[in-house]
């Protein structure tokens, strides 16, 4: 019994069964899905192991949190172990991966060499840089070739060929790593405009098998490290190029006044005061979720220890990556007159809706809306679809000229809603199948601006939202057979001229597990609300990263019929969404879904 018990609360590699028949078994992982606080040891192979069981306990020391993977190099031969590289990247399989069986007689002197395939459905992989890159599930087909080699009792069966990276089933991967959003500057901006943007990777949840670093310092060496490949053409880090911190640092701790101090190289010994405050603030915001306590202080260590500079917490927020430490926390929709009205000062979403000033508080019938940051204006597009203007909303004035126009001829082919980025430029697309365009439009009043999107292949922008950075831009785009998927683009900036000519490029799929996305909405600094269906699936409503990964909790509250989502920067304020057979409802954090108002379409926070 005691040995039962072993099993079930210390997952050892040597209790899962070993089969000697058959033909493709699954590997048993190091832990059952929602098990975040089980952690597996690795064990060495016995003495005179089967080629099963050398491969099946590879494959579960991989899943363990083994010091710089020691025991799991024990599968291998001495040549493979020395050159096997398990921080290369990271395979994320649905399950545990299968593998094929070898029934032999293992005694059998004449048998020296065996090959084992290893298979499944592959749906991500982590890089180098621990970037996260969600796939269309693919097959997963690799190789593990074994040996007879010597050892000090005679002939061990070990694996001589070994792909690099790790190998891990996604229950196992959610276990092991916690995504960790650091932060860097959106580039082309002046100081007194700059703004963080979040570069989502995932980090090891624990100690770091390789590094020997936890959670906290491996933040701070990532973040040191520079953007990830996506991200890197439009941020900038403040820190010197090249800074690390000092030598043999593993953990980084807040002491009893929460005061971190972090030692740095010589590369960050010249930095002034300014850009040293730039890089206390982009440390406190990559921490901030990290600690058990809030960091209330960052000081920057020089390579001889001495203080380079010193940030409270509260000093941070003029860096703040939403632009501000309060955003915005009205919504805004339109009434069934195809007017706008605001819930006001609604942090709960129960304010008593009313309509706001200017023509489209009781003017044209409008079918679509979106409100500037400021909350002082706003952009509408007609109930057809066809115009889209701009008007204050906290003053009285007449209808302006419209600022686009749509010649398609089908109402669905005309103007999506409008969006507003975080430096209060406004954004629009034109469905039109003869001329699909994507508007961008200066300060909200400029001339529109027609911007390149490459990557499209021909495809049709549907809806879209742009992040309060105003450096991505999430978009519903039509695959070609009605059905939307959702990706993430990145804005790039060309040039020194007013207007600078803008691009979209590097487009990624953020919900490749949904296979219709219907509604999205940016929900934080990182993360999206989105609306969809599985194959074979009803509607739901769930969150995903801005990398394209699922929280393990990610799915929220059934609603049915939903037409629009909408949420806040600020992640304690309520989503809320637009439904065709309840109205305007809300979820509060903790709560179920309620109904705000019983009528009532195109639902947004300011943005």
């Amino acid at each position: 019994m005691s040995a039962l018990l072993g099993c079930g609360v210390v997952l050892l590699s040597a209790c899962s069964s070993m089969p000697v028949s058959g033909d493709v078994r699954p590997v048993g992982g190091g832990s059952q899905p929602g098990d975040s606080q089980v952690q597996v040891y690795a064990v060495a192979p016995r003495d005179n192991a089967t080629p099963n069981e050398i491969v099946d306990g590879f494959l579960e020391s991989m899943t363990s949190d083994d010091s710089k993977f020691m025991t799991t190099r024990k599968y291998l031969t001495r040549k493979a172990a020395s050159t096997w590289k398990p921080s290369a990247f990271t395979t994320v399989l649905a399950k545990a991966p299968n593998r094929s069986d070898r029934p032999l007689n293992d005694s059998d002197p004449g048998v020296t060499e065996l090959a084992y395939t290893l298979t499944g459905e592959k749906v991500a992989t982590v890089d180098g840089q621990s970037a996260y890159q969600p796939l269309a599930p693919t097959e997963y087909n690799e190789t593990l070739h074994l040996v007879r080699e010597n050892g000090p009792d005679g002939k061990e069966w070990r694996i001589d060929v070994v792909p690099d990276g790790l190998l891990l089933g996604q229950s196992d991967f959610r276990r092991l790593y916690r995504s960790v959003d650091k932060y860097y500057f959106a580039a082309g901006r002046t100081v007194g405009q700059s703004t963080l943007v979040a570069d989502p990777v995932y980090l090891r949840s624990r100690t770091d098998p390789v590094t020997g670093m936890d959670t906290v310092t491996q933040a701070v060496r990532s973040l040191l490290a520079g953007p990830t490949d996506w991200l890197r053409p439009v941020v900038r880090s403040r820190f010197p190029a090249g800074t690390t911190l000092k030598k043999d640092v593993t953990s980084l701790t807040p002491d009893d006044r929460n005061v971190l101090r972090i030692p740095l190289d010589k590369k960050a010994d010249g930095a002034g005061q300014s850009s040293c405050r730039m890089m206390a603030s982009q440390v406190l915001y990559t921490l901030r979720d990290l600690t058990s306590a809030r960091i209330e202080q960052v000081q920057l260590l020089r390579s001889d220890d001495s203080q380079l500079c010193v940030l409270e917490a509260d000093q941070a927020e003029e860096f703040a990556p939403d632009g501000s430490s309060s955003g915005p926390d009205s919504q805004y929709y339109i009434d069934a007159k195809g007017h706008v009205e605001r819930i006001p000062g609604s942090t709960k979403g129960s304010g008593v809706p009313e309509p706001v000033s200017g023509p489209f508080g009781d003017g044209l019938r409008m079918g679509e809306v979106g409100v500037a940051r400021d909350e002082q204006s706003a952009a509408a597009v007609s109930r057809d679809r066809t115009s889209l203007y701009v008007s204050s909303i906290v003053s009285d004035g007449e209808l302006p000229p419209a600022l686009v126009t749509s010649r398609a001829k089908k109402q669905n082919d005309r103007l999506s809603a409008p969006s507003w980025d975080g430096r209060g430029d406004l954004w629009v697309a034109d469905r039109d199948p003869h001329r699909p365009r994507l508007l961008w439009i200066p300060g909200g009043t400029g001339e529109p601006q027609e911007v390149a999107v490459p990557s499209l292949a021909g495809n049709r922008i549907e809806a879209l939202r742009l992040s309060t950075d105003g450096v991505r831009i999430a978009l519903l785009v039509n695959q070609g057979d009605g059905r939307r998927t959702l990706k993430i683009g990145r804005i790039e900036r060309h040039g020194a001229g007013e207007p600078q000519p803008l691009s979209v490029v590097d487009l990624r799929q953020a919900a490749p597990q949904l296979t219709d996305v219907t509604a999205m909405s940016w929900s934080g600094r990182s993360r999206l609300v989105v609306v969809g269906k599985e194959e074979g699936g009803v509607q739901q409503v769930r969150y995903v990263q801005a990398d394209g990964s699922t929280p393990a909790s990610g799915v929220l509250p059934g609603l049915n019929e939903v037409s629009s989502i909408a949420a806040a920067d600020d992640e304690q304020l309520p989503l809320m969404a637009a439904t065709r057979n309840d109205g305007i409802v809300k979820l509060s954090p903790g709560d179920n879904w309620q109904t705000v108002v019983k009528e009532g379409t195109s639902l947004v926070y300011p943005g």
